[in-house]
């Protein structure tokens, strides 16, 4: 998809793109409504800008829209393309251990016992080793600063699905 073709979406239209790339209704809502868009860089930047504006709860039901690290399919919904798109990123699992598959899932189901939201790691370039160490790590945090982080990480991961979205 071009940003031209972005642009002339209708409103609902690009809203279901943009879910696709982050699974807040609010943030996708709020870029449908910043079109049009002259450059990648401004989409970028919008972007971040409604990333500013979210709620706990927007975030939270962000982090709804993805399969849990080691897993394929999400808690919400996704669309086939997000399902490709969860699976290359999370390409680093292809290799893992099955002892490491094992304590991710154990620190998989710690973490969302803890933080009662799943662990978000923007996956793309690590491999499960290096999932499962962040992971250990994460777990020693607080709720706000520990949804923070997480935050972060989605927006690392939105970032790398818009530019997907756009060379698709």
């Amino acid at each position: 998809m071009t940003l031209e073709q972005l642009n002339q979406l209708t409103a609902q239209d690009a809203e279901s793109e943009f879910l696709k790339c982050c699974g807040s209704q609010a943030w996708a809502q709020a870029m449908a409504a910043s079109r049009p868009f002259t450059t990648e860089e401004e989409l970028f930047a919008d972007a971040e800008d409604a990333s500013t504006s979210l709620t706990d709860e927007d975030w939270l039901q962000a982090f709804r829209a993805h399969p849990k690290i080691g897993e394929q399919k999400a808690a919400a919904g996704q669309t086939q393309q997000e399902a490709n798109w969860s699976a290359h990123e999370q390409s680093g699992m292809q290799a893992a251990a099955t002892d490491t598959l094992a304590r991710l899932a154990r620190g998989n189901r710690e973490y969302e016992a803890k933080f009662g939201f799943i662990f978000i790691v923007c996956a793309s370039g690590k491999s499960s080793d290096e999932m499962l160490a962040i992971l250990n790590d994460r777990l020693k945090s607080d709720l706000q600063t520990e949804l923070r982080v997480a935050a972060k990480e989605q927006q690392k991961i939105t970032r790398l699905r818009l530019e997907k979205l756009l060379n698709q």
